[in-house]
C-alpha cells in the first residue's frame, strides 16, 4: 500500500511580532495542507482574517519572495489603473 507523505510545517512561535517572509509563508502552507485553520491561527498570531487572506493572495499572484516588507508595499500600491 502506497505512504503518502503529510507536509510538515514548523510555525513561529505564538508571541511573533516581527514577521518574516519565511514565516508568513509557513502559516500559509500550515492552513493549505489542513494542520491549522484560519480562524486557530489568527487567534494564535492575533491576526486579522483580512491580513491572512492578503499574505495568501500575494503569495499566490507573486510568489512567496513578494511577502518581504518593501515588495508587499510595492504589490500593493501597484494596481493596473482602470479606465
Amino acid at each position: 500500500m502506497p505512504r503518502t507523505k503529510t507536509a510538515v510545517v514548523k510555525l513561529p512561535p505564538p508571541d511573533t511580532n516581527r514577521w518574516t517572509e519565511r514565516g508568513k509563508a509557513a502559516v500559509v502552507a500550515a492552513v493549505s495542507s489542513g494542520m491549522i485553520t484560519i480562524d486557530e491561527v489568527c487567534r494564535r498570531y492575533a491576526l486579522s482574517v483580512e491580513e491572512f487572506l492578503s499574505w495568501r493572495n500575494t503569495i499566490q499572484r507573486h510568489g512567496v519572495q513578494s511577502l518581504q516588507t518593501t515588495k508587499l508595499q510595492n504589490y500593493r500600491y501597484s494596481r493596473p489603473k482602470t479606465s
